[in-house]
């Protein structure tokens, strides 16, 4: 019987999705892509759903790049068409009403470094490495890599990346920004299930609209951003988690949101 691309399991409100496929070091194939798209679709559906955690299964990769015996046969509108099935998955994840925390717990290369990125938050090994090698195959990246490498590092780390293709560590990538906080391998999954238990138990509404502000407000100018957080503000006021939590506040005890 064959092992299913996606280990899924919900407990206490966060959902971790596990890419399954630690004899290929978790690469990302057509097949694979379609999982996830459809996890991540039913992930954002689902109200028991407060916030998702993303990882790889096996002791050595959290996804180790796309698969290149797939993509070796390829034709040029293949080749476009395997890139936009992989962005459009992504921008589903980078654009998701709920937290997504990428829990990389070894390499992460190539599509794999592209997959955390879209992530809205990323901790890593002490151990994981990560980079954009395409270069060594004679490709460029493909689902997003140069772009979003730039929105988190910059221009002169972006073109380091992808010019030399050689992977960096995950004190190096803290550095770049390129990920949120690095830990103890050992300690990789109690830290990661903290921070998603802490964003499970927040206000859902509240979540879901910085967000929205974050990767609206990212892409346009300032004044235009401003005016989108002000009315993200005044619609949190029709909310019952608003009066929740400040009634909560003002009582002094934990608010209770009930994400309505």
């Amino acid at each position: 019987m064959t092992a299913p691309l996606l280990q899924i399991d919900t407990a206490h409100g966060v959902r971790t999705i596990r890419i399954n496929r630690p004899d290929k070091l978790n690469a990302l194939n057509a097949a694979t892509l379609d999982a996830l798209d459809a996890a991540f679709a039913d992930a954002d559906a689902d109200a028991a759903v407060r916030a998702v955690v993303l990882t790889g299964a096996g002791p050595k990769a959290f996804v180790a790049g796309a698969d290149i015996a797939e993509m070796n046969g390829l034709t040029p509108v293949q080749g476009r068409d395997f890139s936009l099935r992989g962005t459009r998955m992504m921008r589903r994840v980078e654009k998701l009403s709920k937290p997504v925390i990428a829990m990389v717990n070894g390499f992460a290369l190539g599509g794999g470094l592209e997959l955390a990125m879209c992530c809205h938050l990323r901790i890593a090994a002490d151990t994981a490495k990560v980079g954009q090698p395409e270069i060594n195959l004679g490709l460029i990246p493909g689902f997003g890599g140069s772009q979003r490498l730039l929105r988190l590092c910059g221009r002169a780390a972006t073109l380091e990346l992808c010019l030399t293709g050689a992977p960096i560590t995950a004190e190096r990538a803290l550095q770049l920004g390129i990920v949120n906080r690095v830990v103890p391998a050992a300690e990789l999954e109690a830290e990661t299930m903290k921070l998603a238990a802490q964003l499970a138990s927040a206000a859902p509404l509240a979540l879901r609209g910085m967000l929205d502000c974050v990767n609206i407000g990212g892409e346009c100018g300032i004044e235009e951003g401003l005016e989108y957080e002000s009315a993200q503000f005044g619609l949190m006021f029709a909310t019952e988690d608003m009066r929740e939590g400040t009634s909560a506040f003002l009582e002094k005890r934990k608010p209770a949101f009930a994400g309505k």
